[in-house]
């Protein structure tokens, strides 16, 4: 009979306090504008809260569901992703915003398929990694090849900011699958050099560029979001302006509730406030590095490393973006900002972690991760 051990609380307990946190500062920064625009300032909190309860019910049942089943659906979930992907190009079911195509919708319910992409493509790889061996170049350009699909079909939305996301989750997984240094070096060169090359086709993409490198050239133009997020965080001090007391939440400051609400943690509650949040992303981060590295199989071990790579490469490329470390694009704080897929699909992986994590023996934990 196989042995079942305790499933690691402290990232249910994580997650549970980055979705309060979130639940708190969405309605924060959005309730002004939501009074304004819909008539009633709990618009977008509750919507966040039904994708908050959606959320538990997705990580209670990925919890459960046993990970042989999961494992099965590797082929239906990539093959499922692509055809969503495919969808939002359709007339009547893509939903246009902002000169994008990221959403599909039927009714009153929405869908941003690129969210369940990048969890689609970390399943597809641990089934595949775990069954080949990756030291050969032909396997490796397999999951190349599935990671460059889906980014071909990412970055047509227009979506870059998803599209570097899944170039690196990419490069993650070839990495912790045991792929040659040669052939992962061979791999990055084409990605480095179509960076610029994506910059360059899209006008707007340069004009965020050069707004990144001095946003005060164009404070009203493509400069603007950089600026008021820095405006935000500066005015925040040590300990911030109080809870609900944001004034760039006032219009000032775009997508404050969805892309840019860590400016408005950091402007609430100071830097103390952004420590303790970015505390807890690395915390849950460590803690499934430490499942990875304790798995007792190939599965488990590349499942839960793309579940965190997922994590961690999202969350800081989020904070990077706000802090005005990197050019400005749109990426939601994992767990904490506006959207509803990105919060159930992000509970749901939890929710495998969790999973696997209860095949795992503290005796087989060394000792500063088990600390920790």
């Amino acid at each position: 009979m196989k042995t079942q051990y305790k499933s690691d609380y402290i990232i249910l307990i994580v997650v549970l306090l980055l979705v309060t946190i979130g639940l708190v500062f969405v309605y924060s920064a959005s309730m002004y504008n939501a009074q304004v625009t819909y008539n009633n300032r709990y618009f977008f909190l509750s919507k966040q809260a039904v994708g908050a309860l959606v959320g538990v019910v997705a990580l209670v049942f990925c919890w459960k569901i046993p990970l042989e089943r999961v494992k099965k659906l590797w082929v239906v979930s990539v093959v499922l992703s692509a055809v969503l992907l495919v969808l939002v190009f359709v007339p009547g079911i893509g939903i246009e915003n902002y000169g994008a195509n990221r959403w599909i919708g039927f009714g009153s319910f929405s869908l941003q398929p690129s969210e369940l992409a990048k969890f689609s493509y970390v399943l597809f790889c641990a089934v595949f990694m775990s069954r080949r061996d990756m030291k050969k170049f032909g396997n490796c350009l397999v999951v190349i090849a599935v990671g460059v699909a889906f980014c071909a079909l990412i970055i047509a939305e227009p979506n870059m900011s998803i599209t570097m996301c899944m170039a690196m989750i990419m490069m993650v997984m070839l990495f912790v699958g045991g792929a040659r240094w040669k052939h992962l070096f061979l791999m990055l060169f084409p990605i480095v050099l179509a960076v610029p090359l994506l910059i360059l086709l899209e006008p707007y993409r340069m004009l965020r560029l050069l707004a990144f490198l001095d946003p005060w050239a164009s404070p009203k133009g493509e400069g603007y979001q950089l600026i008021q997020s820095l405006y935000a965080l500066g005015g925040g001090g040590w300990f911030g302006r109080g809870l609900f007391n944001s004034i760039q939440k006032y219009r000032f400051l775009p997508f404050s509730e969805s892309d840019f609400v860590f400016a408005i943690i950091g402007e609430e509650t100071g830097l103390v406030g952004c420590l303790i949040v970015f505390s807890l992303y690395a915390l849950l981060v460590i803690r499934g590095v430490r499942i990875a590295v304790n798995c007792n199989n190939r599965f488990c071990c590349f499942l839960s490393c793309g579940i965190t790579s997922v994590i961690a490469v999202q969350s800081l490329l989020n904070f990077a973006v706000v802090t005005g470390s990197i050019p400005p694009t749109g990426l939601p704080l994992p767990f904490i900002s506006y959207g509803g897929t990105s919060l159930v699909v992000f509970m749901a992986a939890v929710g495998l972690l969790l999973n696997i994590s209860k095949n795992i023996s503290s005796t087989n934990i060394g000792g500063f991760l088990w600390i920790i």
